[in-house]
């Protein structure tokens, strides 16, 4: 059986895409309980992507988030990264260990500095044979429309990949396997912050042009980062199974790309709204979504100091959002600066 975590816009389009096929049902926990009668009745998400029809006769949907894991093998991680350790630790220890985890998450958890797979194995005691990741250029809302959309789904354990791969497969979700799970995962947690930095430009009236070489430079920087950080992402170019990375993917390359540039993507919108002059917290309130750069950028920030790494782009965005400087300043630096 399959349970899914998480009720906001991409937890959405995932049970929409699990539900594809017509023979299975699933579990799926709704933190807000006042809206699961709406969703019963109307048969969509009254909070997010309301456009996506959900068939509420094959989803058990539940807001406790314990019941929904013990009723389920598969769990679909689809919280806000900010949110996880709160609302997984709600869930015994010994519950979650016997279970197999796919996150869809694409941010740091900001109590522990790590992504996902790292969490889940120091924290809750899991191995790499029981999670996988699904990651790539995908906007929830181009999924509820159907519009064909490419995932990676990354795993050490190759069966338990194939297994995600069927079940997310469908007219719309093309899937390609990869082991890279920490790549992966790294480049969906930089890409937001760069996005972030494509909105701020936007914002501040530069064009497409200059946001064009701002991000080629963004890509350079994921590379450097890549090559920095700990043996368990691998040596360099190339990953910790030994094959080489390839950063023109649509893994890595492809969605920092789409996160950059399209009109769906919220951090792009969040530093859109702080360049043209929003606060950092109107800008939230503003938007009523998680903009998961704003967290991921502290915890970057920090790698980048415990590695003594300089990376100009991930600095300004820090210096913006956490050190309250001028985005006008900040990016200009940054531009004047692009190789």
């Amino acid at each position: 059986m399959i349970g899914l975590l998480g009720s906001g816009s991409w937890a959405t389009a995932i049970v929409k895409i699990l539900l594809e096929k017509q023979d299975r049902h699933i579990n799926w926990w709704v933190r807000e309980e006042d809206s699961i009668p709406v969703l019963l009745e109307e048969k969509h998400n009254p909070l997010y992507l309301s456009e996506a029809y959900i068939d509420t006769t094959r989803t058990n949907i539940s807001s406790d988030i314990r019941e929904v894991v013990e009723k389920s093998d598969d769990i679909y991680l689809v919280i806000p990264s900010a949110f996880v350790d709160k609302a997984l630790k709600t869930v015994p220890r010994e519950v979650l260990r016997q279970k197999r985890i796919i996150s869809a998450v694409k941010g740091i958890v900001p109590e522990y500095t790590t992504i996902i797979t790292e969490y889940l194995r120091e924290q809750i005691g899991m191995d790499y044979e029981q999670l996988c990741i699904v990651s790539g250029p995908s906007h929830a809302e181009e999924t509820a429309r159907q519009r064909l959309t490419y995932l990676a789904v990354a795993s050490t354990n190759r069966n338990f990949a194939e297994e995600v791969r069927q079940q997310i497969d469908c007219h719309y979700i093309k899937t390609a396997y990869s082991t890279d799970m920490t790549g992966i995962e790294c480049a969906a947690v930089l890409k937001n912050i760069y996005a972030i930095a494509a909105g701020m430009c936007r914002g501040l009236g530069y064009g497409d042009n200059i946001i064009a070489v701002l991000i080629s430079n963004a890509l350079q920087e994921m590379t450097d980062f890549m090559q920095h950080i700990s043996p368990m992402i691998g040596n360099g170019d190339f990953t910790a199974d030994g094959r080489l990375r390839q950063f023109e993917s649509f893994a890595y390359l492809g969605d920092l790309l789409v996160t950059s540039y399209s009109q769906f993507s919220r951090n792009r919108t969040f530093g859109n709204m702080v360049g043209y002059g929003y606060s950092i917290k109107g800008a939230q309130l503003e938007m009523k979504m998680v903009a998961e750069g704003y967290y991921a950028v502290k915890g970057v920030k920090k790698i980048l100091q415990e590695l003594d790494l300089q990376m100009p782009i991930v600095d300004a965005v820090y210096a913006v959002l956490y050190e309250r400087k001028s985005p006008a300043k900040q990016m200009k630096k940054v531009l004047e600066n692009l190789k």
